[in-house]
């Protein structure tokens, strides 16, 4: 159970801050979390605290998020079997929240990118659309384990890798 003031993944909402946990009114023997999106302004969610259909789970802490950091250059990619359902394999990636399926999901699309690229093609808008998500999730993470800005996050990668 988390607790008032912790930073947790949310599913796809991403990092959020718990502001209370409690049933929502008197008559209610539910208790819920209500959390505060840390990247989505003027949010709020209200769930359950025994939700089991969304991905909850803690935050890395700083030290976690350098060792995961330091452990980036060991990751593969996503393992692509038919390119017709090469997006349900990006959602399928996302929604496990799990930072080493988001950092798969980056590299096989920065991959693509660059074959594409080579081909003097652009990128699709799938793979646009998923290398943003996939970058946001991550990188909101790993600043607040890293009490830095979600800004500086990426280059703070490419210099530890």
């Amino acid at each position: 159970m988390f607790s008032v003031g912790d930073y947790i993944i949310y599913g796809n909402s991403g990092v959020c801050k718990v502001m209370s946990v409690g049933p929502l009114d008197d008559s209610d023997d539910r208790e819920y979390y209500t959390l505060k999106p840390i990247y989505i302004r003027d949010s709020t969610i209200l769930t359950p605290i025994d939700n089991d259909r969304v991905v909850m789970r803690e935050v890395m802490t700083k030290e976690e998020a350098q060792e995961f950091i330091k452990g980036i250059k060991n990751i593969g990619t996503l393992d692509i079997l038919d390119e017709r359902k090469i997006d349900h394999d990006y959602k399928r990636a996302l929604l496990t929240c799990d930072p080493s399926e988001i950092v798969k999901t980056i590299k096989t699309i920065y991959f693509r990118t660059e074959e594409r690229q080579a081909e003097g093609k652009k990128a699709t808008a799938s793979d646009s659309k998923y290398f943003h998500i996939a970058e946001e999730n991550l990188y909101g993470e790993l600043a607040i384990s890293l009490d830095m800005d979600k800004d500086e996050v990426r280059d703070y990668i490419k210099l530890s890798v």
